[in-house]
């Protein structure tokens, strides 16, 4: 008999759960909060369960609790970059960036990833496999746990591609909102995408509050091929129509990610070709310096190029900002702890 996953059931499960072991109901309610108010990494912090109850659960429960393998902490900027064990022994990471406004957490949601994107080291080694919704949960509570402040901003944009691993990142969406446990704002999570067009029609469905970010990069279809072997399945109009059809259900900006590249997307006449894709939809751009990765031979190019780059679309009436750049001196971009650390071993 498989054991019961006890982080990633939600209350009605948790309370059928109870049931089955013929326990009372508000024994649900209890546990509930241990997992994800107090985030319990055991259940020897459980003061208020009772040890017949605690017995139970350890014969037919696993209650996953992630385990910190290396963390690099940035002496420019406080980042603080996590690679964390998983109880298979797989590892993924996790970034922690402090703002004026609050503390954001940037998490994983898979093992690896199928996307292979030209300017990523997340692929670099494959894809192994998806993120159960405890352990995309866990990420958050052991940060909360280690840094003692509070996450104020979850932004699902680390290792792996998100809509791939469709039906755990909603019910993860949904208990990190949930009033009963952390309750973050649904306005103060971001779901990144490379541009599963069915799986954002679905998402849009959902009638979700998140904000849903496009990893967009290029602004014709055949630079992004080039960069992107996702965007030969959805042509880059059709990705486009797809982040315009979210917007029609659920009335939230979508925002686009766009790596600017030397020589390949940072011109003029990329900026002009960008604004005419976008026109009319509301929207935001994120500017983003390429973080040079090892394996990869792009280049960033330097600030007064980006920053023309951004007058150009502000030009053309496109709301855009550049990044801040956060965690250079800690292997920051995604998948680089986890390669490094894979290499080493």
């Amino acid at each position: 008999m498989e054991k019961v996953d006890l982080r990633s059931c939600d209350l009605a499960s948790l309370k059928a759960y109870m049931e089955q072991l013929g326990e009372k109901s508000f024994r649900a309610g209890q546990l509930y909060g241990w997992l994800h108010q107090k985030m319990a990494a055991d259940y020897d912090e459980m003061g208020n369960i009772p040890k017949s109850l605690k017995e139970k659960l350890a014969k037919t429960a696993v209650l996953t609790t992630l385990k910190v393998k290396t963390m690099q902490e940035s002496k420019i900027d406080g980042t603080r970059k996590y690679l964390f064990e998983l109880a298979d022994g797989n590892l993924i990471e996790s970034v922690w960036m402090k703002y004026k406004h609050g503390n954001s957490v940037c998490i994983s949601s898979q093992v690896g990833c199928k996307m292979n994107c030209s300017f990523c080291a997340s692929a670099i080694g494959g894809w192994v496999r998806n993120l159960t919704p405890a352990e995309m949960l866990e990420q958050i509570y052991r940060i909360s746990k280690d840094t003692k402040e509070r996450v104020s901003n979850v932004v699902v944009m680390g290792t792996g591609e998100p809509l791939d691993n469709y039906d755990n990142l909603v019910q993860f969406i949904k208990m990190l909102s949930d009033e009963e446990g952390l309750h973050i704002s649904q306005r103060s999570i971001t779901v990144s995408t490379c541009g599963i067009v069915p799986k954002m029609k679905q998402l849009a469905q959902e009638k979700l509050q998140i904000t849903l970010a496009l990893s967009l990069h290029a602004s014709n279809q055949e630079d992004r091929s080039d960069l992107m072997p996702i965007a030969k399945t959805y042509e880059i109009h059709e990705v486009i129509e797809a982040c315009r059809y979210y917007f029609e259900k659920t009335g939230r900006r979508v925002s686009f990610e766009y790596s600017l590249i030397r020589g390949k997307n940072d011109t003029k006449e990329d900026a002009l070709a960008l604004s005419k894709l976008l026109k009319g939809l509301n929207c935001h751009v994120n500017l983003i310096p390429i973080n040079p990765v090892r394996e990869r031979s792009y280049v960033e190019p330097d600030m007064s190029h980006v920053l023309e780059f951004k007058n150009n679309l502000e030009k053309y009436m496109i709301n855009v900002t550049i990044r801040r750049e956060l965690g250079r001196d800690i292997d920051g971009a995604c998948g680089q702890l986890r390669k490094g650390y894979l290499k080493k071993s």
